[in-house]
């Protein structure tokens, strides 16, 4: 390998360090391939930071949470009673496919996608997740009626992070 690639090689980590902390990213891992037999491969990540978004989540529900855990937990129905205490377990769990910042409307000023109680039909955009300067909808699997929205405009989310309850 020579200088010139190790230079471009270090300029290229330095990059995705940038993209990492820019993006609120905990790790992110490329690979490049040079020729057959030469390519870098590169892992880099960071110890989030103490303050994670889901116990922020679930602080802003313990009194929902506690009169769900006191009432006896039965094998079938629906009613809310018998929610999961974590909402990612939950049937109606929309979860996050990707790591990526949220966006609950589509411009600034713009109205909400959606809004607690609100009906859906099936592939209407509930939320937006931005990664890598992407902006992914996420439609709604099925139609249904919004209970619950577990995270707010701006908020960041890891993969599988339980986005909103769908009934």
């Amino acid at each position: 390998m020579t200088k010139n690639t190790h230079d471009a090689d270090v300029a290229f980590i330095r990059a995705l360090a940038e993209l990492l902390n820019e993006n609120d990213l905990t790790e992110l891992q490329v690979k490049r391939d040079y020729a057959e037999d030469d390519s870098l491969n590169v892992r880099v990540s960071r110890k989030p930071p103490q303050q994670i978004i889901a116990p922020q989540q679930m602080q802003a529900a313990p009194a929902q949470m506690s009169a769900a855990a006191s009432a006896p937990m039965q094998a079938t129905g629906a009613g809310a009673s018998d929610a999961p205490a974590d909402p990612a377990d939950h049937p109606g769990a929309v979860t996050s496919p990707m790591v990526g910042t949220i966006y609950s409307q589509a411009e600034p000023g713009a109205p909400a996608f959606i809004s607690v109680g609100q009906l859906v039909a099936e592939g209407d955009t509930l939320l937006i997740v931005e990664a890598m300067k992407t902006m992914n909808h996420i439609p709604a699997p099925r139609a249904g009626t919004i209970k619950r929205i577990m995270v707010a405009d701006g908020d960041a989310v890891e993969f599988g992070a339980p986005l909103v309850i769908l009934e």
